[in-house]
């Protein structure tokens, strides 16, 4: 990464990100947690609602994070009479063990037993999404998975991203002997993987109070391939500081494998909406920083 691009893309004010002229994936801009929790229950809805208008079934990735919507979308789907009849979920990723293994049902990290809460568990079940229309990763799927998907095109891939840009759990590979290529990247596939040591810090930081010892060690995840496969891409993101940097490197950084995030520039519908504190960053609110080799 560029240092001296990074701090011109840090330094643009978040009053001047959306609609910029050197955006590369164009950008949605929301007050707060609250206000994209309804912005994305209704992006989703509404894509469902139009599919039944059509007549025809819906493929949809799903994400288990951000956790903002689920409550809107329950409402919405409840008061709304949405059928999800047609709709068939792939889940977006898991969390694993040391030896590839799936977590505990009640670890804060089992993203099924939180799906199965607080997405299915909340719809009126004359609305819900039928059982076998509900594929979540596991090693023993693998190539159960990546067939259903291949059988058919995906209508909406929905997510988040990480502290490092990674789409599901598509993280910067930084292994020293095992380099990938953009193009490795953008065909990577259903796969499980050890997880970067940064993404275990910054998640203990962000959910255990530092103890790394409890975050998972491992994941499954849906590759960029069948992620960006679908034919619209919406990301969403309110967690603040963690993901600030990924955002504008997402927003105006040319395609690196340093940042999966970069590969939606490339999607003929592809949408990034984060929230004012998300899509805020220090160094635009510090012009009097000064960094060797940068600024000075």
């Amino acid at each position: 990464m560029n240092k001296k691009k990074l701090y011109h893309w840090c330094s643009i004010p978040v009053n001047e990100l959306e609609n910029h002229p050197k955006l590369k994936t164009p950008f949605r801009m929301v007050k707060d947690s609250s206000e994209m929790g309804e912005v994305m229950a209704r992006d989703f809805v509404e894509e469902i609602k139009q599919a039944n208008h059509d007549g025809r079934s819906i493929r949809a990735i799903v994400p288990c994070g951000p956790k903002c919507w689920y409550a809107p979308f329950a409402r919405m789907v409840n008061h709304e009479k949405v059928s999800l009849k047609s709709l068939t979920v792939f889940h977006m990723d898991e969390c694993l063990d040391w030896q590839g293994e799936l977590l505990a049902r009640n670890d804060p990290y089992n993203f099924r037993t939180f799906m199965e809460t607080y997405f299915y568990g909340n719809i009126l079940p004359e609305f819900s999404v039928p059982v076998p229309q509900r594929f979540f990763p596991e090693l023993r799927l693998i190539d159960l998975i990546k067939g259903r998907i291949a059988e058919a095109p995906i209508d909406i891939t929905l997510g988040g991203w990480g502290q490092d840009g990674h789409i599901a759990y598509n993280q910067a590979r930084r292994h020293p002997f095992s380099k990938i290529s953009i193009e490795d990247l953008r065909n990577s596939g259903l796969r499980i993987q050890e997880n970067n040591l940064d993404t275990i810090i910054a998640l203990g930081q962000r959910s255990f109070g530092a103890a790394y010892q409890f975050v998972p060690p491992m994941s499954i995840t849906l590759g960029i391939k069948e992620c960006l496969s679908a034919k619209k891409i919406r990301l969403y993101s309110d967690t603040g500081s963690w993901k600030q940097t990924a955002l504008r490197i997402g927003l105006f950084s040319e395609v690196t494998a340093e940042y999966p995030i970069t590969l939606l520039q490339n999607h003929p519908d592809a949408l990034i909406t984060a929230t004012i504190e998300t899509a805020s960053h220090p160094i635009s609110e510090h012009p009097e920083w000064e960094f060797k080799g940068i600024n000075v």
